[in-house]
C-alpha cells in the first residue's frame, strides 16, 4: 500500500495556457475540492426512489499562503487577482504523482491578522474559461 502523506504533496504555478512548473514552496494546508452536478432521473419505472446521473464537474482549491511579499508566487497570485487575470496551477498528491492541471481564476484573496501569528493569505481559486480544458494528470505519462 502505498500512502501519500500531505506534507509530500505539490502546488505548482504558471502561466495561464500552459501547465504549471513552479512549485510554490510558501503554502501551508492545500483542499482540492472536486464535485460534480447532478440530473434527476427519476421516473415511475425507479420504484419509489429518486435517482441521478452526475453531469458537468467542478473544481476548486483553496490554500494557505504566509503573506510575504517578497515571495514570488505571493507576488504573482496577489497580480492575477488584483488584474483579473487567470493562472495555471497543478495540484500534484506529491513530486511526479497525480493532480489536477486547468487554468484557474483567483476567487478569493483574504489576509488574516490574528493578533498573535504571523499574517497568512487565504486563497481560492477556481477553473476559468480557457482554451485548454482542465485535466487529471500523472506527472511523467
Amino acid at each position: 500500500m502505498a500512502i501519500a502523506l500531505a506534507l509530500d504533496a505539490k502546488l505548482y504555478y504558471g502561466t495561464a495556457g500552459s501547465t504549471a512548473s513552479t512549485v510554490i514552496d510558501n503554502v501551508e494546508n492545500v483542499t482540492l475540492n472536486m464535485t460534480k452536478q447532478e440530473a434527476n432521473t427519476s421516473t415511475r419505472g425507479s420504484d419509489g426512489w429518486e435517482t441521478f446521473i452526475a453531469t458537468l464537474k467542478s473544481g476548486n482549491v483553496d490554500f494557505t499562503m504566509v503573506w510575504d511579499d517578497a515571495d514570488g508566487a505571493f507576488t504573482a497570485i496577489k497580480t492575477a487577482f488584483l488584474n483579473n487575470n487567470e493562472m495555471a496551477f497543478v495540484i500534484y498528491d506529491k513530486e511526479g504523482g497525480q493532480g489536477l492541471d486547468a487554468d484557474f481564476t483567483i476567487t478569493n484573496f483574504t489576509r488574516n491578522e490574528q493578533l498573535t501569528d504571523i499574517l497568512r493569505l487565504d486563497v481560492s481559486i477556481k477553473l476559468a474559461y480557457s482554451t485548454r480544458a482542465p485535466e487529471w494528470t500523472v506527472a511523467g505519462s
